[in-house]
């Protein structure tokens, strides 16, 4: 077996283009957020009256991945937490992602969690969920406090739970005495508040924030910032950032993603031993990117999914004009036919394609047709060298 001391010997002390290659991860919290000011100062406004123990309303944030949500809101929420510290007022704050199947997969474990997060321990399994209700309803109320909890994700937690969990804890409050709960919900999905039940909808959203995704100008000073702390100086080819901006802002308007674009195309220049990052490396980036990302989303899902994705990309490539969710569910029952695989119902097809529209393979926009109720106009948002690689792999998959 090759030894590989040498190798990682001369990687240690190649001279590197970074200055500190964290300002790159996703994890990372900067302290200026460019372009939001008006979303900070409408956040601050409405949670301002809980630094005086007055429950602030509900607050619903949405927007597409990599608008700057959670960003936002944990920089507003961190500057309440310092001062209610610091003044010693009883406010406490809790971000939860309902992403994470530990913490939110069931309506149990998520009151469990925010049990935890008070001091309390439950027992992850084994008592009815009224008992942990009740529960969780003494700890809260046992002491004058207000609390604010954060759900991430928001609607990956209904769509696992339905949206009475929503309802119990907005309602909580005409119970409490001492105590008061007041929710932020925080969804990509911009027809999730739509698609509650009209009680759940009215007490949960009593504020609402859309983060509107970023154009390219101001993707470029995003990631001029980010340059600025990453890099060496003379260390990005004239030109790349705003290439880097111009592919980010055309397909996604996703800031995430544009420092992403950027983290790998310096990774790849720093593997190649190039003393800079160029163009070239950036499209290689965007290609890989986009390949691994589709590819993956691609491998994991379940039979039906994939099915379902396949008769899209069909109808999609013989239709010239829109296509709607009836075209598809028509290709899908033939494609189920031909591989022997148990059709599902055309309602259960819509949320497997709501789904691909949350994970950015396609794009959905909810169309009225009156009296006949709503349909779905459905786009496929891959670039076509990916769409047809995509294609194969589903063949392959499906044995089609």
């Amino acid at each position: 077996m090759q030894k590989l001391g040498d190798f990682f010997e001369k990687f240690i002390n190649k001279e590197s283009i970074f200055i500190n290659k964290k300002v790159l991860q996703s994890n990372y919290i900067p302290e200026s957020i460019f372009h939001r000011d008006e979303q900070i100062n409408n956040i601050a406004g409405i949670l301002a009256p809980s630094l005086k123990l007055e429950r602030p309303s509900n607050l619903f944030i949405y927007g597409k991945t990599g608008t700057g949500k959670t960003l936002t809101i944990t920089y507003v929420t961190n500057q309440i937490k310092e001062l209610a510290s610091q003044k010693d007022i009883p406010v406490k704050i809790f971000y939860l992602n309902c992403k994470l199947k530990k913490i939110a997969d069931t309506e149990y474990r998520l009151l469990v969690q925010l049990a935890y997060e008070l001091g309390k321990q439950i027992p992850p399994t084994g008592l009815p969920t009224d008992e942990v209700y009740k529960i969780f309803f003494n700890i809260i109320d046992e002491k004058e406090q207000l609390l604010i909890i954060i759900l991430d994700e928001i609607d990956q937690l209904v769509k696992r739970n339905g949206d009475s969990i929503l309802y119990n804890l907005t309602r909580i409050n005409t119970e409490l005495k001492k105590s008061q709960i007041a929710l932020i919900g925080i969804s990509n999905n911009l027809t999730f508040i739509d698609e509650l039940d009209p009680r759940v909808k009215s007490s949960l959203s009593e504020e609402e924030i859309i983060f509107p995704p970023y154009n390219a100008i101001q993707l470029q000073s995003i990631l001029k910032d980010r340059v600025k702390l990453a890099f060496k100086d003379n260390s990005l080819e004239e030109g790349l950032i705003e290439k880097c901006a111009a592919f980010t802002a055309r397909d996604h308007g996703d800031a995430r993603r544009a420092i992403e674009l950027l983290r790998v195309a310096s990774e790849i220049a720093e593997r190649n031993n190039e003393k800079k990052v160029l163009i070239k490396h950036l499209d290689e980036a965007e290609e890989k990117i986009e390949r691994d990302r589709f590819v993956d989303i691609i491998e994991k899902q379940p039979k039906q999914f994939q099915v379902t994705l396949y008769s899209i990309l069909i109808v999609n490539s013989n239709k010239n004009e829109s296509i709607y969710t009836g075209d598809v569910y028509d290709i899908y029952k033939q494609i189920c036919l031909k591989i022997g695989l148990r059709p599902l119902t055309q309602r259960r097809i819509s949320d497997i394609i709501a789904e691909f529209d949350s994970l950015g393979v396609i794009n959905v926009k909810l169309i009225s047709k009156g009296r006949y109720g709503r349909t779905r106009e459905i786009s496929s948002s891959l670039p076509s060298t990916t769409e047809s690689k995509i294609k194969k792999i589903l063949e392959q998959e499906l044995d089609l």
